[in-house]
């Protein structure tokens, strides 16, 4: 998420971004000067400032065309040492080997939405500021507009139960189909009025009624679920041995992902049963997180979006890298939903 302290502070800018739980994700990362690591999620570039800080050599990736510029500053400033690259996360790998950051020391991810795209009311995220129903990370694609507008409620209730936890998804989406006969829903604020309207008050969970539905709709447009499970393999496949990997995730969906990916890496894949001779494959990584770090209080209160980080690391182990089973890691299965392109 790299949740900020404002709305104003960009890379290379007058005011310094603070990602959340910065100083535990440099500590488990243990950067090196003259090390390179890569920056999936460069959003503000809060740590790949750090690291550059630190002496580390930075290849930072987004793929938001609007961070990439704003994070020229940066790369001018580096001295070389920053490789800024648009594109998606889950191309690291590629991305490392054409940059000649392959073996990597490390590779560090802050998952989701960031608080520049959440506190830009043009980008569409939010339902707290009114703005183009549009949520695309990248400027490609179908927007959560063209999502609410063209999917059949059966569709619209799969993506919020599956993607927000929502209960109330099948209330939600008739509610849509019932709002869009009259006229084509296409503004933050009237989805989010719909979805209050749709599910009542807030009640005891002080959380908005349209978070679940919002988050659903964002995740299923930037596939962010399937992202990052193939970030992480990507990640394996170009770190070196003893490199660290750091992720940092924001939501039950998005850290259930990156457990139980650590959580089979760290141990003998199992051999089928139908090659019964065939050999173990050893543990490609080494927990340095047995549990999930938390922020403290201290940082929540200073930053309420920080409240529901959680961070987990590894260290490389010498083994092959091996290839990734979403199901296995908990990639959530749409039933009876095609991709996001399929409402172009």
């Amino acid at each position: 998420m790299s949740a900020g302290r404002t709305s104003s502070e960009v890379a290379g800018g007058p005011a310094r971004h603070v990602p959340v739980l910065l100083s535990e994700a440099l500590e488990h990362l243990a950067v090196a000067s003259g090390g390179r690591y890569i920056d999936a999620t460069f959003g503000a570039g809060g740590y790949s400032r750090a690291i550059l800080e630190m002496g580390g050599s930075v290849l930072a990736i987004d793929r938001d065309s609007a961070a990439v510029e704003a994070g020229a500053r940066l790369v001018a400033e580096s001295g070389g040492r920053l490789t800024l690259v648009e594109g998606r996360f889950s191309d690291l790998d590629a991305f490392a080997r054409s940059a000649g950051f392959a073996p990597a020391d490390g590779v560090v991810l802050d998952v989701g939405v960031s608080s520049k795209q959440l506190d830009d009311a043009a980008r569409g995220f939010s339902f707290r500021l009114d703005g183009p129903l549009d949520m695309r990370m990248g400027q490609t694609g179908p927007d959560a507009a063209t999502i609410v507008n063209r999917a059949t409620a059966k569709e619209l209730a799969a993506i919020i139960r599956v993607f927000g936890e929502e209960r109330q998804a099948g209330r939600i989406a008739r509610a849509v189909l019932r709002a869009r006969a009259e006229a084509p829903i296409t503004r933050t604020a009237g989805l989010a009025e719909i979805v209050a309207r749709a599910v009542g008050p807030a009640g005891a969970s002080r959380i908005h009624p349209a978070t679940r539905t919002f988050q659903a709709l964002r995740i299923f447009i930037n596939r962010e679920l399937e992202e990052l499970a193939l970030a992480l393999a990507a990640a394996e496949a170009v770190l070196a041995e003893g490199g660290r990997l750091v992720v940092v995730a924001f939501h039950s969906l998005e850290d259930r992902i990156v457990k139980r990916f650590l959580q089979q890496r760290c141990r003998e894949a199992q051999v089928s049963r139908h090659q019964p001779s065939a050999s173990a494959a050893p543990p490609t990584f080494t927990l340095l997180t047995r549990r999930a770090v938390q922020p403290g209080a201290a940082e929540i209160a200073a930053n309420p979006r920080a409240r529901s980080a959680r961070l987990r690391a590894a260290v490389r182990t010498g083994a092959h890298a091996r290839a990734i089973d979403f199901r296995a890691v908990g990639v959530p299965q749409l039933i009876g939903v095609s991709g996001p392109e399929a409402f172009q």
